[in-house]
């Protein structure tokens, strides 16, 4: 995820980090050459007939392929936005089990559900982006539990179910009642829930139909603008297209990006630095030295 200050007028229109513009910088390229060959075989007159002498056509379209894209990126923002809802839901269900582990659990029991929910964050994060994790999970867990976790296909969910054993050992020793067990158990259940949220958003993608009608409507927009500019404008085709296409092309991959947040794009999400979060919280609950925050590198933020 992108951090920075808003830069000035003149550095926000050359900012490159961030910006979609490295990934559709070809087709504005390729649209622009386009129009200026159209541009310069319509100044030869070799297209009478052809060329559109009003934009009627082209302002309905455009009208259309906004609300198209406008629509689609709304959608996708959502999915960002409850993505990051759900890893922020994260935060609160674990220093609330830290909190209710100070209250009911023997200091133990409490380190040793704490580094098993823990490592469930750390293993969610690791399905999401499928992204091998065992160098960040707790060094305090037994290398054979690490090593079951990771040989299963839902590792996350095997780990949080073996923080709840720490809870049922307690219930079976007479540690702690049904109202204690059951006050850790709901924010296990919490995180349980977070998990199958953030499942739902990864394995679950836009409608394909929905995106390749507004990708395609965007390109035939931008490659049959010419003609309906080149009469007007002459030369400046080229520009005028060459922006118009940025501005499509970018929402349209925008729109890409937003749509699977849990990457390592520059605007995805930095679940990185949302378990780091967890380890400093739960480091300084149990009286451990905490590690420090992670800070953006070139802007961007893991």
């Amino acid at each position: 995820m992108i951090v920075r200050d808003r830069p000035g007028a003149f550095r926000l229109m050359l900012a490159w980090k961030g910006s979609v513009v490295p990934h559709i910088l070809p087709h504005i390229l390729l649209a622009g050459l386009f129009a200026a060959a159209i541009t310069w075989v319509a100044r030869h007159h070799y297209l009478e007939g052809i060329v559109q002498h009003t934009l009627l056509p082209f302002t309905l379209m455009g009208i259309v392929l906004s609300i198209l894209l406008s629509v689609r990126n709304t959608a996708t923002y959502n999915r960002w936005w409850e993505a990051r809802q759900q890893w922020g839901y994260m935060v609160v269900e674990m220093r609330s089990l830290v909190r209710v582990g100070g209250i009911y659990l023997s200091p133990e029991r409490r380190r040793e559900i704490m580094m098993r929910a823990l490592a469930h964050a750390h293993l969610l994060r690791g399905q999401l982006r499928e992204e091998e994790v065992r160098a960040d999970l707790p060094a305090s867990l037994s290398a054979d539990l690490v090593d079951r976790a990771l040989s299963l296909r839902n590792p996350a969910a095997f780990m949080l179910q073996r923080a709840g054993d720490v809870v049922a050992e307690a219930r079976r020793a007479g540690e702690v009642d049904s109202v204690a067990a059951a006050a850790l158990d709901d924010h296990l259940h919490g995180m349980a829930e977070i998990q199958a949220a953030s499942e739902r958003i990864a394995q679950t993608p836009l409608p394909f139909a929905y995106t390749l009608l507004a990708h395609r409507t965007a390109y035939v927009y931008c490659y049959l603008l010419p003609f309906g500019l080149v009469s007007g404008v002459g030369w400046f085709t080229p520009v005028f297209t060459a922006i118009v296409a940025y501005t499509f092309f970018g929402l349209d991959r925008l729109s890409e990006q937003m749509e699977f947040p849990f990457g390592r794009e520059a605007n995805d999400l930095p679940l990185d630095a949302i378990c780091r979060v967890h380890e400093i919280s739960v480091a300084e609950a149990l009286g451990d030295p905490a590690p420090e925050p992670l800070q953006p590198v070139a802007f961007e933020l893991q």
